[in-house]
């Protein structure tokens, strides 16, 4: 979202600007019960005129921290007052601003009360200017009989995971090379029952996460399919990113990568969503745009499998929270 002309934000000159409490629930939403406010204790008799403390997250490579504000916004026509949000005085590698799409209560669709939302990321590289593509929020009445569906959209169901319940679960079925399957052991897909592994779909994770032992079998099946490539593992090392072929500067054809969901949904990806294509005088090499860990011990805490937002260019991706699914399709969103 380009946000060229917008001025710093000064909290003292605004008129409907509001600090929380320490005993606020929103505060303890926050901080849980390691607050720092240890003069104040939960329940009628609390008299508590403590501040709720500051804040401090890392996002990424990225780090932020400031207060915790309520605040009156407007979005086009919309106002919208008391919203949370988060004022940061200092941040490093972090956008002018983030908004939280989760399924948490200081999320943006959580306040809002938004029964849908949609997004449709622009086709990108490391090189492209800043560009904007639409955000659709819909929050509807309770009284529609019935949503509207687009054309073409295939949907899943999106899942509950209360050790992570801020993310969007889905059930990965299979993954396919070429239209092959994987063969992936079914436990290294599903949702364990301590609330690790299984799937979520994520719009602020840049390349799609596979655990390591998932990441392994998928790039075995690619080397058996693309063998007449050549690896090139000082440009793996440079980037990064692995497995790199070096490849021939016209097309050079590669198998789709096709993630299968419960329901029947599919998602397969064009080459340009799979890997990063780069230019070298007379060659071209093309980079696997997926991530794993260093894969010691078992599969680690949290989801095994995150897909992420390189991957999700050119779809039409629906967040349905009323239906409890998720939908998408493959467009242009140019």
């Amino acid at each position: 979202m380009e946000t060229p002309n917008i001025a710093t934000f000064d909290p003292k000159l605004s008129s409907s600007t509001k600090k929380f409490g320490c005993d606020n629930p929103i505060c303890r939403s926050i901080h849980g019960t390691q607050s720092t406010c240890q003069d104040c204790k939960p329940g009628p008799d609390s008299n508590c005129t403590e501040s709720c403390p500051g804040y401090s997250l890392e996002y990424g490579s990225g780090f932020t921290k400031g207060t915790l504000l309520s605040e009156t916004l407007t979005f086009g026509d919309t106002t919208i007052p008391n919203l949370v949000v988060g004022c940061s005085d200092f941040s490093i590698n972090i956008p002018a601003g983030i908004a939280g799409f989760g399924r948490d209560p200081p999320s943006l669709p959580s306040q809002l009360g938004l029964r849908k939302f949609s997004h449709c990321f622009l086709s990108r590289r490391f090189n492209d200017t800043t560009k904007s593509s639409p955000l659709v929020l819909y929050s509807g009445s309770d009284s529609d009989d019935k949503d509207e569906e687009i054309d073409g959209i295939s949907y899943t169901p999106l899942l509950r995971n209360p050790n992570f319940s801020t993310f969007y679960y889905v059930e990965l079925n299979n993954i396919t090379v070429g239209g092959k399957d994987v063969e992936i052991p079914e436990n290294y897909l599903l949702m364990r029952s301590d609330g690790n592994g299984g799937a979520i779909m994520d719009s602020g994770t840049a390349f799609t996460f596979l655990e390591k032992r998932i990441y392994e079998k998928v790039i075995g099946e690619i080397d058996n399919q693309v063998a007449h490539y050549r690896r090139v593992d000082d440009v793996e090392k440079s980037v990064k990113l692995c497995p790199c072929y070096e490849v021939p500067k016209e097309k050079a054809p590669f198998p789709k990568l096709g993630f299968n969901f419960k329901g029947g949904a599919k998602m397969d990806l064009p080459e340009v969503n799979t890997f990063w294509f780069i230019d070298n005088n007379d060659t071209r090499v093309a980079c696997l745009a997926i991530v794993s860990g260093d894969g010691s011990g078992p599969i680690s805490g949290g989801p095994s499998v995150i897909l992420g937002n390189f991957q999700q260019q050119n779809f039409y991706v629906e967040y349905d929270l009323k239906n409890e699914r998720l939908g998408f399709r493959q467009q242009d969103c140019n």
